[in-house]
């Protein structure tokens, strides 16, 4: 895989700071907030990836857990929309933004459940080459217990939460979480509303992966589902287009010079992003960076 050389490690660090080690944050002032989606649905904020909600008289259900620092907010958070148990967690993929919470919700009774890179991944030291930061292995306890490789459902709470793996995207171990009665759909980080997505090469993740993720949830929504991204404001169907689209433009602009043989500094000198960048540019991925991990995919998946 091409290694996005030009990417500054000053403004990756920068970048990265929801993908920091919980040890380098201070978590002592982050609010963890409930937006409640739908009936028996919310969303849960603080920091790191959001958290999807599935609560009712048979326990709650969490889709990703953040920073392990974080696990009694995010308790107490639950703890104010269900007296229920937590009975399950579901990774969306394997980064500690949204599995850090694993090893603490384990030790109290909850199952983990994941795609089964994410275990494999989970379970011996990563590197995520974009921003040199080396991960080391989970502990056993933060392990996903029941892993799959496709489908998996859970029957709960009147509600069908089905979750799907997509060919690699933002990684190789991504799962889309579908709470159907309640027509709510959580993306994981295959979906970063209103900025442009991070996209963990490294890991296996691929930007024609990530737009495909996108299509594929777009004919499966509409105009009423609630879509949870991994970053960023809830969504509606229009947003999730939206980032499509911005990605699908992108794509068509730089592929050509791609395919022409241009360097990451000559594609960066046509300015490929620049009608989007005062927009999705402004978040946790900025274009210098972004636009790299973007040309090395391209350039990898090159025939």
């Amino acid at each position: 895989m091409p290694r996005p050389s030009t990417i500054l490690g000053l403004a990756a660090s920068l970048a990265l700071a929801p993908l920091l080690p919980a040890q380098e944050r201070d978590f002592s002032k982050v609010e963890v907030k409930a937006e409640k989606l739908a009936e028996g649905v919310h969303m849960l904020t603080g920091a790191g990836g959001n958290i999807g909600v599935s609560s009712g008289p048979d326990g709650v259900f969490l889709v990703d857990d953040q920073y392990a620092p974080l696990t009694q907010k995010i308790k107490a958070a639950v703890a104010a929309i269900s007296d229920r148990p937590i009975r399950f967690v579901l990774n969306t993929h394997w980064h500690g933004d949204h599995t850090g919470g694993n090893e603490n919700l384990g030790k109290a009774g909850v199952l983990v459940v994941a795609h089964d890179n994410v275990r494999r991944r989970m379970s011996a030291e990563q590197f995520i080459e974009a921003f040199g930061s080396k991960v080391s292995a989970s502990p056993a306890g933060a392990l996903p217990v029941v892993t799959f490789s496709d489908t998996v459902t859970f029957h709960l709470n009147g509600e069908e939460v089905h979750a799907f793996h997509v060919p690699p995207g933002h990684t190789d171990g991504d799962s889309v979480v579908f709470f159907r009665k309640a027509n709510v759909v959580h993306m994981g980080d295959l979906f970063f509303n209103g900025s442009y997505p991070f996209i963990d090469l490294s890991s296996g993740g691929s930007f024609e992966g990530v737009i495909g993720a996108a299509e594929r949830v777009l004919g499966m929504v509409d105009e009423g589902t609630r879509v949870i991204p991994g970053h960023g404001p809830a969504a509606r169907r229009r947003d999730l287009a939206a980032y499509r689209d911005v990605l699908v433009a992108v794509r068509d602009k730089v592929k050509p010079l791609v395919a022409a043989g241009k360097t990451l500094d000559e594609v960066k000198a046509a300015k490929p992003t620049a009608a989007f960048d005062e927009k999705w540019g402004q978040g946790f991925m900025k274009t210098d960076v972004w636009l790299g991990i973007v040309y090395a995919s391209l350039k990898g998946g090159a025939k």
